[in-house]
Order: C-alpha cells, then structure tokens, then sequence
C-alpha cells in the first residue's frame, strides 16, 4: 500500500494564499451577508483548509449601510453593551446603530459568527466595512464576488 497518498496536508501561515475579495452589501440580508462572509474569513470553502489556522480571504463590504433586516428587526432588535460603570448598561437599536455608525451593523453580525478565541480576533482584522460604495484597498486587485453565487 502505497502511503505517501494519504497523507493529510495541513496549511501554515507559510503555505497559505490570500486572496482580496469585495462584496457589495446593497439590500442583502444581514445575517445571511454575515454568516457568507464569516465563512471567507475563515477559509471554510479551501481545499487547504486548516482549522488553527488563519488560511480565509481579506473580506472588503461596501454600501454596509444599505443592508435589509427582516421582520422587525431593525426597531425590536436590541445590542447590549456595558461601560464598565455600575448601572452602565447601554441598549441600542439596529435603526439607532445605523445612524450613528453605519458599519457597526455587518461587524457585530460577522463578529458573534466567528470563533470567540484569538485566532478569531486574527480573522476579524480581516474584515474591512465601508459605509459608502468607495473603498481605499484598490492596491489589492480585489476580486468582486456575489454571495448568490457561492
């Protein structure tokens, strides 16, 4: 038996290819739109995928602000933060979010689908939202893709 075939291939910060993508988020749903982009991020849908390992894509969302909640999410959807003060609780909107920071939005949906530990912290700074449809990363060569389609 030949077993030079079966061996696994693992990748490593060395061996992994990056790519750019752009997504436009233009009347997307926005927990569709995340959990699509969590899975670029992660690199779920390589060949060399590798699960301690940062192997996704750098993600770029432009038109964060255009992006649609169903139901009524976007008056009974609640974000709870806390300051760290005593009684300083602090509750928000989805409406009220994307009026004061149109991107906070797509981050935190992206954000709560990626693992909770340091690798996911790593992937997240892969992530780039833009409220508007401009975006400074035209260096990159970044590939336009639609979620449809994947």
């Amino acid at each position: 038996m030949d077993t030079q075939s079966y061996k696994t291939l693992s990748a490593n910060a060395a061996t992994v290819n990056k790519e750019w993508v752009v997504i436009d988020a233009t009347d997307l749903v926005l927990g569709r739109l995340a959990s699509k982009v969590a899975m670029i991020l992660r690199g779920k849908y390589k060949v060399n995928f590798t699960p301690h390992v940062d192997c996704g894509d750098n993600v770029i969302i432009v038109n964060a602000e255009k992006i649609r909640l169903t139901g009524r999410k976007m008056t009974d959807k609640v974000y709870v933060r806390y300051t760290g003060y005593p009684g300083g609780q602090r509750f928000a909107t989805p409406k009220e979010l994307l009026r004061r920071k149109p991107t906070a939005v797509v981050e935190e949906a992206v954000r709560g689908m990626l693992p909770k530990n340091r690798l996911g912290a790593q992937l997240f700074r892969n992530l780039h939202v833009y409220a508007g449809p401009e975006h400074p990363h035209q260096a990159q060569n970044p590939k336009e893709i639609r979620l449809n389609e994947i």
